[in-house]
């Protein structure tokens, strides 16, 4: 099966200061790719880029295997918008609108709008019908639109920092939410976040993007599951290092924690150094940040 979304070699520049740098990145059926980078990195204009909202200055965009961009024929943009699902940092409705107002907006747009799946998850979503969306917290306004790209039978979700501004209970229901949506056969999603700790949970693969340039592009599990952080002094960190392949150091003044790899390859060559597993937020700090020698 073709990949839902695939960015080949993608360059852009924008402004006199930033640019994309042959960014690579896909999203196969079934699969959750976390995009991670700081702010500024390059991911909402990635996202931008995969959406058609931008032209690239060289590189490809496909989306369910066609070429797509901002030069693609009305009806090519019809037909592929249908089938994504955007949310984005901030609520696109109009203001004064409310929430049984927009629907009635929005469902003649969408052929395959579902208006009884889409009340089930305002009802789901604790979102009232006379509220207005100028009225709806960040938190909200995020499963407003998310609401709404799983009521038009959308087979690939986009979301740029969709669980930011959520408490606890509401960011687990839509993390929730979105594993359930990735199982169903043909669906997957990109979600671009600043909050390492919900891919740690959800993500099938893991994309960092640093300066318009992805620096690793990895399954999940091989960071959070395998990948760990040792804690030793200078000189330990100095013989790890020669003897650890792709291990990165963290320097302090008094001690130092390395990025290894493989945690359980590394207790059995260091039994008496301790080594916690890594996480994502570790990983991408490590390969920023970190030192090979």
């Amino acid at each position: 099966m073709a990949n839902l979304l695939e960015i080949k070699d993608a360059q852009r520049q924008v402004g006199d200061s930033f640019a994309l740098c042959n960014v690579n990145l896909a999203v196969t059926p079934g699969e959750i790719v976390g995009f991670v980078g700081a702010n500024g990195a390059g991911k909402t204009t990635t996202i931008r880029a995969a959406l058609g909202l931008m032209k690239l200055d060289a590189g490809e965009v496909r989306l369910f295997g066609e070429p797509f961009g901002p030069n693609a024929p009305d009806s090519t943009q019809r037909h592929v918008r249908s089938r994504i699902g955007v949310v984005f940092d901030t609520c696109p409705y109009p203001a004064e609108f409310t929430i049984a107002q927009m629907e009635r907006c929005l469902a003649p747009a969408f052929p395959t709008w579902d208006k009884a799946q889409f009340w089930r998850l305002a009802e789901r979503f604790s979102l009232s019908r006379k509220a207005k969306v100028k009225d709806l917290s960040r938190g909200m306004g995020m499963k407003l639109q998310l609401a709404v790209a799983l009521s038009h039978k959308a087979d690939l979700l986009v979301l740029d920092e969709a669980t930011a501004g959520l408490d606890p209970i509401a960011r687990d229901d839509v993390l929730a939410t979105l594993r359930e949506f990735a199982t169903q056969e043909g669906h997957g999603v990109l979600l671009s976040s600043h909050i390492t700790s919900d891919l740690d949970r959800i993500a099938d693969r893991v994309v960092a993007i640093d300066d318009g340039r992805i620096i690793f592009n990895m399954p999940r599990e091989e960071i959070t599951d395998m990948a760990g952080i040792a804690h030793c002094t200078a000189e330990q960190a100095h013989t790890i290092l020669e003897c650890v392949e792709e291990a990165l150091v963290e320097r302090r003044e008094f001690s130092c924690d390395v990025l290894v790899p493989n945690r359980f390859d590394f207790a059995e060559a260091f039994p008496e150094t301790p080594c916690d597993h890594a996480s994502i937020e570790d990983y991408l700090r490590f390969t920023l940040k970190g030192i090979a020698q």
